[in-house]
């Protein structure tokens, strides 16, 4: 049981990357995980990415070319924030709130990304256990935000999501979480929602 989303990320009209042509996001949830496939189409050779590393976790990968998915459980205010960089490190934050950093103590044991970059396409994979998150994310309605931060070779950067609502990007506004995914249901073998990016 399952449910599939899809969507395209948009630009925010304040940085402009003529590099990239379209930022595609296909989301697969099951009550047991959140699976993320970014792919970005452009000028792979116009951008700035990291080289892979064996490095897991680093601090402030949203200053460079990474992915992002922001997790909130629909009605609560807390939320989690993941960034995925084409190195395959991660991060994770957690907040009570809009912009209320609280310490971060989930183990996220299950983790993975997966990245593949050839001249013209960047694609990378994530995966989340949703227990890991808490015991609730599993079985209720989630909100998510999906974006990415992208770096050119002249270090100048562009913004990329689901929704921008302000004059200048935001990821973390509440009406940035413009994709809902019910939990799978028992009588539904799987489920297909389409988001379109909204400036």
């Amino acid at each position: 049981m399952s449910i599939e989303a899809s969507a395209n990320l948009c630009c925010h009209p304040t940085t402009p990357c003529e590099e990239v042509r379209v930022i595609h996001v296909r989301l697969r949830r099951t009550n047991a995980e959140l699976e993320l496939n970014f792919q970005l189409e452009g000028n792979i050779s116009r951008l700035c990415l990291l080289p892979p590393s064996g490095h897991q976790d680093r601090v402030e990968l949203w200053r460079r070319t990474c992915f992002e998915v922001f997790v909130g459980v629909e009605g609560q205010a807390a939320y989690h924030e993941f960034n995925f960089a084409p190195s395959r490190q991660w991060r994770a934050h957690a907040f009570r709130a809009y912009r209320d950093p609280v310490p971060l103590t989930n183990q996220f044991r299950a983790l993975t990304v997966a990245t593949m970059a050839t001249s013209e396409r960047l694609k990378l994979g994530a995966r989340l256990v949703l227990a890991d998150l808490s015991p609730v994310h599993s079985h209720a309605p989630l909100r998510l935000g999906l974006s990415a931060v992208i770096e050119r070779v002249d270090r100048l950067l562009s913004f990329w999501a689901l929704y921008h609502s302000g004059a200048k990007p935001d990821f973390h506004h509440p009406d940035a979480f413009a994709l809902r995914l019910e939990a799978p249901q028992p009588d539904r073998k799987r489920s297909v929602v389409d988001v379109s990016g909204r400036v």
